[in-house]
Order: C-alpha cells, then sequence, then structure tokens
C-alpha cells in the first residue's frame, strides 16, 4: 500500500491529533452496559431483525461450530472488488450486538458501510468475553480467508466497540497481513497495564498476566506501533472511562502520528465509555478515505 499520511492533511474531516483534541466536547447521550459486562442488557441473536444480517454458520479450527452475522450491500455482486469491515460486539454481548438497533457507535459504523459499498461482518469471535484470546484470533482469520475465497475483497477494515475496540488493536497487530486499517472505539491498547475483567480475560488468554505475561504483551497494540504504520487508524476515546481506561490507547495514538502514520484521535476528555455517532462516524469514514486516496494512483498528466 502507497503510503498515506502525506495526503491526511487535505482531507476534510479534522486528521491531526491537536485538530481532533481541539474538537467541542460532548455530554454522552448513549449508555451501554453491555460494554460494562452486564448480561442482562446484551443483545443476542433473537433480537436482531431478519432483514438486518444473516446468520453464518463454520467449523472453526478446533472443530467446534461457531457463528458470525453477514450483511452484504446493496445489488451486491461478488465479483466486484469490495471492502470488508469486521464490526467487533462488547464484553458481555455476542455478534448480534452490532445489528441490533441499539447502540449509536455500531448505528455509525454500518451507515458508512452501506454508503461505501462494504460488507459487513460482526463474528462472535469465540466467546461473548473473549477479548481476542488466541481461539478468537484463529476465527477471525478463518473468517477472513473464506470471505476472500468466495468474494473480491479487495480490502479489510477491522472495528470494534469496548472489548471490541480492544481487540481490533489487537487483531491488527496480531495480523497486520489481514488488515488494512483500523477502527477503535472505547478500547486499551496494553493488556498488561490494564486491570478490568481479569477473570475474563485470563480464561481467553490462558492464564493471569503474572503466569503468562508474553501472551499479555504480544496482544497489546501500544508495544507494536510500527505494524499501523501503513494502515490508517481512528480512535475514539473518553477521558473519564473507568471501564476501559483511555490511557494506552491515547498513548498508541500519539507515536503513530510522531512516526508519521496516518492516524485520528477524537479524544473527549470529559467523555466516558461511550461515544457518539458523529465522532464513530468521522472515525470510519477518515479510516474509508485514507484507504481510498492511498489506491488511487497519482494523475501523471499534472
Amino acid at each position: 500500500m502507497r503510503s498515506v499520511s502525506a495526503f491526511l492533511r487535505s482531507l476534510a474531516a479534522p486528521t491531526l491529533l491537536s485538530t481532533a483534541l481541539a474538537l467541542p466536547l460532548f455530554t454522552p447521550s448513549f449508555l451501554f452496559p453491555a460494554f460494562a459486562g452486564a448480561a442482562s442488557s446484551s443483545v443476542f441473536a433473537d433480537e436482531v431483525p431478519k432483514s438486518a444480517a444473516t446468520w453464518v454458520g463454520f467449523v472453526a479450527f478446533d472443530g467446534t461450530p461457531q457463528r458470525y452475522f453477514e450483511r452484504l450491500p446493496e445489488n451486491f455482486d461478488p465479483k466486484r472488488p469490495t471492502t470488508l469491515l469486521i464490526a467487533l460486539h462488547g464484553h458481555g454481548s455476542d455478534g448480534a450486538q452490532i445489528f441490533a438497533g441499539k447502540y449509536a457507535e455500531f448505528e455509525a459504523l454500518l451507515d458508512v458501510a452501506k454508503e461505501r459499498g462494504a460488507i459487513v461482518v460482526s463474528p462472535d469471535y469465540r466467546d461473548r468475553t473473549s477479548w481476542m484470546g488466541p481461539a478468537a484470533e484463529k476465527d477471525v482469520a478463518q473468517i477472513i480467508a473464506e470471505q476472500r475465497d468466495k468474494r473480491d475483497i479487495t480490502r479489510v477494515v477491522i472495528s470494534g466497540a469496548s472489548m471490541g475496540g480492544s481487540s481490533a488493536l489487537t487483531f491488527a497487530v496480531r495480523r497486520p497481513d489481514l488488515i488494512d486499517g483500523v477502527i477503535s472505539i472505547n478500547g486499551t491498547a496494553n493488556h498488561l497495564e490494564y486491570e478490568n475483567f481479569q477473570d475474563a480475560i485470563s480464561a481467553s488468554f490462558g492464564g493471569s498476566k503474572t503466569a503468562v505475561p508474553l501472551e499479555y504483551k504480544n496482544r497489546s497494540a501500544e508495544y507494536f506501533p510500527e505494524r499501523l504504520t501503513e494502515k490508517p487508524s481512528a480512535f475514539t476515546l473518553g477521558g473519564r472511562d473507568e471501564i476501559v481506561p483511555p490511557n494506552s490507547a491515547k498513548r498508541l495514538a500519539e507515536t503513530l502520528e510522531k512516526i508519521g502514520a496516518p492516524v485520528l484521535l477524537l479524544y473527549r476528555p470529559e467523555g466516558g465509555h461511550s461515544t457518539t455517532y458523529d465522532d464513530v462516524r468521522a472515525a470510519a469514514e477518515f479510516v474509508f478515505d485514507a484507504l481510498e486516496k492511498a489506491e488511487t494512483p497519482p494523475n501523471d498528466a499534472e
């Protein structure tokens, strides 16, 4: 991929960290208990309208039955070059959360995907509380491979909110060969630093951070910014988020800008564990625009 850092300043949306940080603060109008692990507030398959997405089952690497939800673009042609948007659910929910019509974050992702003609896939990624452990990583890689086998997938963007925003970063640095762009909504970039949901993360990662510290480091995107240098990345974060504190993801975004990577940080100092529709839309448009501009050949006649 041709580097896109040179064109960032020409985009209409705010792209520089200093610009994004200066945007007006917002008052959070959406609360997302499912992201916080409240199972009673989670969204599951029977709540997804049949018209919103299709349930797809597959057999995973270990022989277990797994699934994902899929939405194809209108008038979809499998032979036409297409972007695949992977959207990852929050802690305590499953892949249905993206299509439930209840969350501003996911509505923004779906709207941008529809406008850009992208396929949307929302996997369970192994568990309602997986945090992108080894099995979840293999499941997502298998889904990407199967999508590419049957369609002309030219770009893959991975996204998610809360646990999903953290897991999107993890997968992007674990499998940079499979990913072209990242949208992380209220996620963490450092599992050695992160302290919440440790029972679930330990079960997913194969032990506690004291027992298998390298597993936690290897799944922490902050330690591998060089794997994102050619991949447009967008972060939305709230300064008062106590569920998934923003510090590590903010540091990662700032590091990416310092090394010339294409990055957008929408950081709201007074924000909590949620992001507005407008901010997620800006994040998604930034990544899609960056990928489209990177693939546009220069005009030799100019």
